[in-house]
C-alpha cells in the first residue's frame, strides 16, 4: 500500500520529483544514495516516506553537510538548493578524492552560471546529470505552502533590516513562481492596496506583486513548444500581515489552531505520556487520516464521548484515537477550562464589536477590564489589550501607557507599539480622515458557537474573489487574468491544466493567496472551507511561514531590536 500523501500540493510535488529525479535514476540498475541539504530534507519529508524512496531504488539518505564514508560502487543523487554553501559541500565530495562513482545533481531552483561553472571546473567528469526542478517552496498541507523563511518577517518589517528587505522580497517572489510553475498556472496577479500610516506607506504587497509578475513572465516566456504561455484561469492575491491583525492573536477553538496555540507542539510533533507513564510522540500531519478529518472541527464537536463513539464506528482509527487524540483533546480542554474559556467571550466581543446577542459593544474598556483584573498570564493580557486597541483603530498615548502599566510590560512595550511597523494603528491619529475599514460580509445567518463568532478577514477575501466581487480600488491588478475570471466556474472556456497521471485535478479555477509575514491556522482552515463550499475553485494559501499567536507576538516584539539574532522577552505561561 502506498504511503505517499495523496493530498493536493504534496502529491503534485512528489510526482514532480518522481518524474525527474527518480525516472533519471531508474535508467541505471545500481542502487543509489540520496544526499540532501536542510531544505530538501524538509521538502522530501513533507511529501514522501523512506519506504517510498526504497521502492524507487534509493537505499541510503544522507546529510550533505555531515562527514560521510566513501561508497565508490554507488552513484549519488544530490538534491539541494543552489547556494554557494551547498555547491562547496558538493565539490568537497569530489575535488580531492571522489566519494561516489558518479553524481546526479538536482537543484530546487535556478543555479547561477557562477556556481554551475565552479562545479563543472572541479567535478565535471563525475556529473552525469544536472537539472533544476523549480520547487523552492514547502507543501505543508494539501492546500497550504510556505517558503520556510520565518526570518522574512524581520527582514521586511524591522526598521533595522531595511537593507535586507529587497533581497527577501526577491527570494519570496522566486519561490512563489516555483509554486505556480509546479501547478502549471500562470495566474493574474493582484495585491491589497498599500496602507498609509503616520506619513509612511507600506507597499510590500505591491512590490512583491510586481516581482512575481515579472518573474512569471520571464518563466513562461517560452514553453516547451516554443510558444508563450498565456494566463491561466487562476488568480494570485498578495496581502500583508497587518491587513488583519485580529485573527492571528485570537484564542481559536477549532482543533488544530487550538492545539498549536495551547499545547507545546514543535515541528508538528506532539509529545505526551501514555497510561503506563512512558513518553510518546505523534506527528500531526495528513498521513494521520483522523487528524486530517478532525483538525478543522470545533473542540465542542470533539468530545471524549464523541471519540469513543468514533472508535466503535471506525475501528481502524481505534489506535490513533486511544493513543493520540484522546490525549491531545484532553490537553486542549484542560487549558480551555482552566483559563481560556474566561478569555474567549471578551476576545470575541472586542473582535466582532458586538456581544453574543448582537448588541453593539459601546464601551470596549468595560469588556477589557475583567481580563486585566483576572490573574491571566501576561501573553493573554497582551492579546486582549491588542484586541481592544484594534477595535478602536488606535487609542490615545495616555490610555496606552495606563494599559501597559496594568499588564506590567513597561520595559517591553514593543509587544504593542511595534504593530505600527505592520501598518496597524496603535496610537489614534488626529487626522480628519480616519483609516477606512473594509466592510465585512454579513454572516448573521450562519450558525456559529458563541465563543467562535469571529471569521478571519481572509475568508471574506477568498469568497469575494471567487464571486468576482473584489473592488479594483482596493485590489489593483498587477496583471490581468483572462476576462471576467470567476472562481465560481462561470467561465467555462478554461485553459485546461495539462492532463497527466500526476494530477487528476478538479476542473475549475485556482485562487492562490500569499500573506506576507505569516499565516495562522485559522486562515489555513478558511482555504479548505471555501474550497469545500464552492467546489469548482480550489483555494491555496501560503506565506513565508506559519505563526501561532505567541510566536507572532515574539516576532513583533523583536522588530525594534538592532541585533541580527532574534532576542525575545520570554514570559512563563501561568
Amino acid at each position: 500500500m502506498a504511503t505517499v500523501s495523496e493530498h493536493g500540493l504534496k502529491r503534485v510535488v512528489w510526482q514532480r520529483i518522481k518524474e525527474t529525479i527518480i525516472e533519471d535514476c531508474k535508467k541505471s540498475e545500481i542502487w543509489k544514495i540520496l544526499i540532501l541539504d536542510h531544505f530538501t530534507t524538509k521538502l522530501l519529508s513533507s511529501c514522501c516516506k523512506m519506504s517510498d524512496l526504497m521502492q524507487e531504488g534509493i537505499t541510503i539518505v544522507e546529510d550533505l553537510y555531515k562527514s560521510r564514508e566513501p561508497v565508490l560502487e554507488m552513484k549519488a543523487i544530490y538534491f539541494m538548493t543552489p547556494t554557494a554553501k551547498c555547491v562547496d559541500a558538493f565539490i568537497g565530495d569530489f575535488k580531492l578524492k571522489p566519494k561516489y562513482k558518479a553524481a546526479y545533481v538536482y537543484f530546487t531552483d535556478y543555479c547561477s552560471d557562477e556556481l554551475f561553472n565552479k562545479m563543472k571546473l572541479y567535478c565535471g567528469k563525475y556529473i552525469r546529470v544536472c537539472k533544476e526542478l523549480n520547487i523552492s517552496f514547502l507543501p505543508q498541507e494539501s492546500q497550504v505552502f510556505t517558503c520556510d523563511n520565518p526570518g522574512a518577517f524581520r527582514s521586511i518589517y524591522s526598521p533595522h533590516c531595511s537593507q535586507d528587505k529587497g533581497n527577501t522580497l526577491e527570494t519570496l517572489a522566486a519561490q512563489i513562481v516555483t509554486l505556480c510553475a509546479t501547478l502549471d498556472e500562470n495566474p493574474g496577479v493582484r495585491y491589497k492596496k498599500e496602507t498609509m500610516l503616520e506619513n509612511t506607506t507600506l507597499d510590500n504587497a505591491k512590490q512583491l506583486a510586481a516581482l512575481v509578475d515579472y518573474k512569471l513572465t520571464k518563466h513562461y516566456d517560452m514553453d516547451d513548444n516554443g510558444k508563450k504561455k498565456g494566463k491561466t484561469q487562476a488568480q494570485l492575491l498578495i496581502v500583508e500581515r497587518g491587513f488583519d491583525p485580529v485573527t492571528p492573536i485570537l484564542h481559536e477553538l477549532t482543533y488544530q489552531a487550538m492545539a498549536y496555540d495551547l499545547v507545546p507542539i514543535k515541528n508538528d510533533t506532539y509529545k505526551y505520556k501514555s497510561k503506563d507513564g512512558s513518553e510518546k510522540e505523534a506527528l500531526l500531519n495528513e498521513d494521520d487520516q483522523l487528524w486530517a478529518r478532525l483538525r478543522h472541527m470545533h473542540i465542542a464537536e470533539i468530545t471524549i464521548s464523541g471519540l469513543s463513539q468514533l472508535m466503535k464506528k471506525m475501528p481502524h482509527f481505534r489506535k490513533q484515537i486511544k493513543t493520540v487524540h484522546l490525549n491531545l483533546t484532553e490537553d486542549c480542554m484542560n487549558h480551555f477550562q482552566k483559563n481560556v474559556e474566561k478569555l474567549c467571550k471578551a476576545e470575541q466581543d472586542l473582535a466582532v464589536g458586538s456581544d453574543v446577542e448582537g448588541v453593539k459593544v459601546k464601551d470596549p474598556m468595560r469588556t477589557l477590564l475583567p481580563v486585566l483584573l483576572h490573574p491571566h498570564g501576561t501573553y493573554d493580557k497582551i492579546r486582549a489589550v491588542l484586541l481592544y486597541i484594534f477595535s478602536l483603530n488606535g487609542t490615545t498615548e495616555e490610555n496606552l501607557n495606563k494599559l501597559i502599566q496594568h499588564v506590567k510590560i513597561e520595559e517591553d512595550r514593543e509587544f504593542i507599539l511595534n504593530w505600527r511597523e505592520l501598518g496597524v494603528p496603535i496610537i489614534s491619529s488626529p487626522s480628519f480622515f480616519p483609516m477606512r475599514r473594509s466592510s465585512r460580509r454579513d454572516r448573521t445567518q450562519e450558525e456559529t458557537y458563541s465563543l467562535s463568532r469571529w471569521t478571519p478577514v481572509i475568508k471574506d477575501v477568498m469568497e469575494d474573489a471567487v464571486e468576482n466581487k473584489l473592488e479594483t480600488k482596493e485590489w489593483p491588478h498587477q496583471s490581468e487574468c483572462p476576462a471576467a475570471w470567476n472562481g465560481s466556474g462561470a467561465v467555462s472556456a478554461r485553459q485546461k491544466h495539462k492532463a497527466s497521471s500526476q494530477d487528476e485535478r478538479r476542473s475549475g479555477s485556482r485562487l492562490i493567496i500569499f500573506v506576507i509575514g505569516g499565516i495562522s491556522y485559522s486562515e489555513m482552515r478558511s482555504a479548505y472551507q471555501v474550497t469545500q463550499s464552492v467546489k469548482s475553485c480550489e483555494v491555496i494559501i501560503g506565506s513565508s511561514h506559519i505563526v501561532t499567536p505567541m510566536e507572532l507576538l515574539d516576532d513583533i516584539q523583536a522588530l525594534s531590536k538592532p541585533t541580527t539574532t532574534k532576542e525575545t522577552f520570554t514570559i512563563v505561561k501561568e
